[in-house]
């Protein structure tokens, strides 16, 4: 650990800020790289006489700030870390960075599973960094999930994001394209759920760079309509769900009476478009039959 005064600390936060960016990546910067948590630093403006102890030095802090403003590429790849609701996740430019809006997904979920003791099987597809799965599997330790994805390197940064949040081996993981790898589990999930790429084509094109020149394309990209791999997972869920099994899906800003559409079609009922804490449609769940 590397030991500056609180004073000169503060100087030299002053003067990245100055450059531009966002707080929170600057805040993210300092937990992931710094080893200074928000906690830390409300007693660094509190308490300005003393040291400040650093993991690594100023410099260090300050190239990699200064990559993150010149190329625009998201503090979380340049830190290799993200924070989601309770979870410290591996990321890198093979897994989409999870969004905080993709949170409320868990929330939906424990809308319908309200005991932390229930017992029930559930999928994710398109896992990612695994963020959803982890987070389902630790809230509820006495259910069983699985999760795919389509990208073996995505997958492997999953399966270490699990092992590093839990001791428990009640989540499993299989590489291929949404529902191909869980032929085995057909007519048994109670609960699936993806958050797959929905983003129609023209507007990926106009995406910002932070996200067009560094996030995986394939995770984003969801053809000309944006609802390309939507279709293919309702179309193929009754085979793998139970009964009155659940489905939860994440959709585009104004994806949701068409997503709706597509879920009555394939004999879902209960449908309802849930929005987010921006008063968007984000999610669409559904029940079968």
């Amino acid at each position: 650990m590397l030991s500056i005064s609180v004073e000169e600390f503060l100087i030299w936060k002053k003067k990245q800020l100055s450059k531009g960016g966002e707080q929170q990546a600057f805040a993210l910067l300092l937990d992931c790289m710094g080893g200074i948590s928000a906690s830390d630093l409300n007693l660094v403006n509190i308490n300005l006489e003393g040291n400040i102890q650093l993991k690594k030095n100023l410099a260090f802090l300050e190239s990699i700030w200064n990559d993150h403003l010149l190329k625009s590429c998201p503090i979380q790849y340049l830190c290799g870390i993200t924070f989601w609701r309770d979870l410290k996740l591996k990321v890198t430019n093979k897994v989409l960075i999870p969004r905080p809006e993709t949170e409320l997904i868990v929330d939906i979920v424990f809308n319908i599973f309200r005991k932390k003791s229930e017992k029930f099987f559930f999928a994710e597809l398109g896992t990612g960094s695994g963020a959803i799965s982890i987070a389902l599997a630790l809230a509820y330790p006495f259910s069983d999930g699985v999760a795919t994805d389509i990208d073996q390197d995505a997958l492997e940064i999953a399966i270490k994001n699990y092992i590093n949040s839990s001791k428990k081996s009640n989540l499993k993981f299989y590489c291929g394209n949404w529902w191909s790898p869980l032929e085995s589990f057909k007519g048994k999930l109670d609960l699936a759920i993806a958050n797959p790429p929905y983003i129609p084509k023209d507007t990926y094109e106009k995406l910002p760079k932070e996200v067009k020149n560094f996030e995986p394309k394939v995770a984003l990209l969801g053809g000309e309509d944006g609802l390309r791999h939507i279709r293919e997972i309702i179309q193929k869920a009754p085979l793998f769900l139970k009964e009155k099994g659940w489905i939860i899906l994440e959709n585009h800003f104004d994806q949701g009476e068409k997503v709706k559409q597509l879920l009555i079609k394939n004999k879902f009922t209960s449908i309802e478009i849930v929005k987010d804490l921006s008063g968007i449609g984000r999610f669409t769940i559904g029940r079968y039959k």
